[in-house]
């Protein structure tokens, strides 16, 4: 009986919840700027993956891969970030979202000019634009800050892209 008991009530508290859950996917191009004054531009893609179970809080994996060529040598900067998403739902077709994301990040140099791991950070957010029931187009700014050895370097990511919402 208690068994019985015991699965009804799992039931009925994975049920409730499962009626706002959603999965949204996003991939587009982003524009990397890696230090302050004379940092490196890069360009890249970027994407990230949420799982949302209600409508205002998602859980957010974020993925980048930027490129640039300084004075000839190979730069390449890939981030992977994770933290909590709010999003701000409304009748409109637009969605502002802000986010919290931390993880780490590599920083490789030439062809077998080295690499560096470092712990990273970003804040930011943007706004989905409904397109298609299912399909948005996202752009995006976050601030992205790699801590290693005590120094911070600073990060800015502009993106544009589109969202698949599931």
């Amino acid at each position: 009986m208690k068994l019985l008991l015991f699965l009804g009530l799992g039931f009925l508290i994975f049920a409730i919840p499962s009626r706002g859950q959603s999965v949204d996917a996003s991939v587009g191009y982003s524009y990397f700027r890696l230090g302050g004054s004379g940092g490196v531009n890069q360009n890249g893609i970027s994407g990230s993956i949420a799982y949302n179970p209600d409508r205002w809080l998602g859980i957010v994996g974020d993925f980048g891969v930027y490129h640039a060529s300084p004075g000839g040598v190979s730069l390449n900067t890939y981030t992977y970030l994770f933290g909590p998403r709010l999003s701000f739902h409304n009748p409109s077709n637009l969605t502002p979202f802000g986010q919290a994301l931390f993880g780490g990040s590599r920083l490789t140099a030439g062809s077998g000019g080295g690499s560096s791991n470092q712990f990273a950070y970003s804040f930011g957010g943007g706004v989905d634009i409904g397109l298609l029931p299912h399909l948005a187009l996202r752009p995006q700014l976050d601030y992205i800050g790699l801590r290693n050895s005590g120094n911070t370097t600073n990060g800015v990511r502009a993106s544009l892209g589109f969202v698949v919402h599931f």
